[in-house]
């Protein structure tokens, strides 16, 4: 499955579980909601997990742990915020340059329509 497939379902999954909850949570909730809701549709999904940062030549087992990484493919990050800073899509493009991966979304669960909040960004796609 394709970077891009994957993220279509997780888009589909991010809409569905605003639609139920709305807007307003913590974001651990969210997270853990919308982990349900990926692994129901038969996607693996690993949550908080730590991605090692190699640094001087020396790999630091802990150097950020992801929110979500869908099928080892695409890490997803979640907010609940009024106002995303922009800092978060660059925390985000680090993420993925770090772990090597290509996609990643920022769904940020605080805006009315969640269509506003779902942003891509892509590293070497």
């Amino acid at each position: 499955m394709s970077e891009n497939e994957i993220s279509a379902i997780i888009v589909d999954a991010a809409f569905k579980v605003h639609s139920k909850l709305g807007p307003g949570l913590l974001e651990s909730v969210y997270e853990t909601v919308l982990e349900y809701e990926l692994k129901a549709r038969g996607l693996r999904v690993d949550r908080q997990r730590p991605i090692p940062v190699v640094y001087e030549g020396v790999k630091l087992e802990d150097g950020f742990r992801a929110d979500l990484i869908v099928e080892g493919r695409v890490i997803v990050e979640i907010k609940s915020l009024e106002i995303v800073p922009p800092v978060a899509y660059k925390i985000l493009l680090t993420y993925l340059r770090l772990s090597d991966l290509r996609l990643g979304l920022l769904v940020n669960f605080g805006e009315s329509l969640i269509k506003d909040g779902i942003k891509r960004v892509v590293n070497k796609l």
